[in-house]
């Protein structure tokens, strides 16, 4: 008898899930700048074939000391339940494809010029062919969507199908600016001493240009109240963006001195310099979750003072994110604050990251993770979880430092304290020495952990086997643990 309800119970679970699965897409808008180095369709396991149209975003290379810009190629829908992918590169044979983040473990179908998989979640990938990762397509397979407003609500700017130029949008209190699965948006999104804003959708918004043709108008000067950034959040709370791709003109998204704000299913393409994905500055209470994160600049940057943003930076959270670095830090806190009315960067936790790439030449701004206090910032009470690193072309895994950069600070750091990190897993050989060091005896660093520190395999601890006793253990993770540290210790779980 209970078998016979185990087998019930799973034929509903089964009837269920093929009855609410769901798969939605959307044409290109006419002109829209496309690539044609891939064919993309999907379709619900078993259903009829949707084509996707592929769009075009500019990356960087920098070779030497020079960038040079690259046309890679994304695609979005939304779906519930199983889908299969089938992805055709048009420029020749696939001899090898991978698809990353390499901790999916999604393993594809290859057959001469096309590869296959299917997708029983969400999930944001990077399908590299014959090893090209700057021509490869990101594919954003999006959860469906829980909110659509309708276009006749006056607290709603929406914005359906097509191509749309607005220069600068200054979003209301309790407005929804929603861009459709189909939209492209040319223009800039500001949200000054504003309230209960929620920026919404599947669309695109860029302040590039964004026909084929070339014959709309490229971004315009700053306004009086922004640096020209894609989505500027300034003095406001209660923020929501969520679902949307951008291609920014400097920075993806700008916070400053707000608190309350939620980041969630977020995409980001940038190539030009200073274009940084997500900066956060004096503020308190903002979680960033689920976004992919492709920049020629810091990915995720956290400071304190700059400009006429002033304050603490405090509880702070991001998780499920992929950050892919063509330039600088995936990961960079600290650097800006205020020597005069020090600024403390506090409670600040990263889980469950895939970092796929960092390419920096200058050794000052290297680092997977980068902790450097500046301008007598003070950086305490930060938490590492579930990292995983997949080997770069240039840099290092962890630079953390009590720094005085003269091109940016007006002093050194106050120090940085109480610092955990558990469960980093980096599988790579080209990482250069990683950093940890202090400033002065006042300026220092204390009480770093390092939980479950794997290295290619080699779980990095203090009662290692094979570690002489006159090494640091630092030394077998290729970290140089410098002056004015103390209290730094490498654990296992098992200790």
């Amino acid at each position: 008898m209970k078998k016979r309800i185990i087998k019930l119970f799973l034929l509903f679970l089964c009837f269920s899930t093929g009855v609410n699965a769901q798969l939605v897409t959307w044409d290109a808008p006419v002109g829209a700048a496309l690539n044609t180095d891939f064919r993309v369709k999907v379709r619900q396991k078993g259903g009829d074939w949707k084509n996707l149209p592929t769009y075009k975003a500019t990356i960087t290379n920098v070779v030497n000391t020079k960038s040079q810009y690259q046309s890679t190629s994304f695609a979005y829908f939304d779906f519930s339940g199983v889908v299969e992918v089938t992805v055709t590169y048009n420029l020749g044979p696939v001899e090898r494809a991978k698809i990353r983040p390499l901790s999916f473990g999604i393993i594809p179908n290859v057959q001469s010029n096309t590869v296959s998989f299917f997708l029983d979640k969400p999930r944001k990938l990077s399908i590299e062919i014959n090893g090209d990762i700057f021509h490869n397509l990101q594919l954003f397979a999006n959860p469906m969507e829980t909110f659509r407003p309708s276009p006749a609500d006056t607290n709603v700017t929406y914005f359906g199908p097509g191509i749309h130029q607005i220069d600068v949008l200054r979003a209301h209190s309790n407005q929804v600016i929603y861009l459709a699965g189909g939209a492209v948006v040319q223009g800039q999104i500001l949200i000054d001493k504003a309230e209960n804003v929620r920026v919404l959708g599947r669309g695109i918004l860029t302040q590039l240009p964004v026909l084929n043709e070339g014959n709309i108008k490229s971004p315009g000067p700053a306004s009086l109240n922004s640096r020209n950034d894609q989505l500027t959040i300034a003095y406001s709370k209660k923020i929501e963006v969520e679902g949307i791709i951008v291609l920014p003109h400097k920075y993806s998204v700008l916070i400053g001195q707000s608190e309350d704000v939620r980041i969630s299913n977020f995409k980001s393409f940038s190539f030009e310099g200073n274009a940084d994905g997500i900066d956060v500055f004096c503020s308190s209470d903002i979680a960033i979750n689920d976004i992919f994160m492709r920049n020629s600049d810091d990915c995720i940057a956290i400071y304190g003072h700059r400009w006429n943003y002033y304050g603490n930076t405090k509880k702070i959270s991001v998780s499920n994110a992929i950050l892919w670095a063509d330039v600088a830090h995936p990961v960079l806190i600290g650097t800006h604050g205020d020597t005069d009315r020090p600024d403390t960067l506090g409670h600040i936790t990263f889980k469950n990251l895939d970092i796929l790439e960092q390419h920096e030449h200058q050794i000052d701004y290297q680092g997977c993770i980068a902790l450097n206090a500046g301008d007598n910032n003070l950086l305490d009470q930060l938490r590492f979880e579930d990292i995983h690193v997949e080997d770069f072309r240039e840099g290092q895994l962890f630079n953390i430092r009590v720094m005085f950069n003269h091109l940016y600070n007006t002093s050194a750091g106050r120090g940085i304290q109480n610092v955990y990190f558990k469960n980093v897993d980096f599988n790579g050989r080209r990482s250069n020495i990683s950093i940890i060091t202090g400033y002065d005896n006042e300026r220092n660093i204390k009480n770093i952990v390092f939980e479950n520190l794997k290295i290619n395999g080699v779980n990095i601890a203090d009662n290692m086997p094979g570690k002489p006793s006159y090494y640091k253990t630092g030394d077998m993770a290729n970290i140089s643990v410098g002056e004015h540290v103390n209290g730094i210790s490498f654990i296992s779980s098992k200790d």
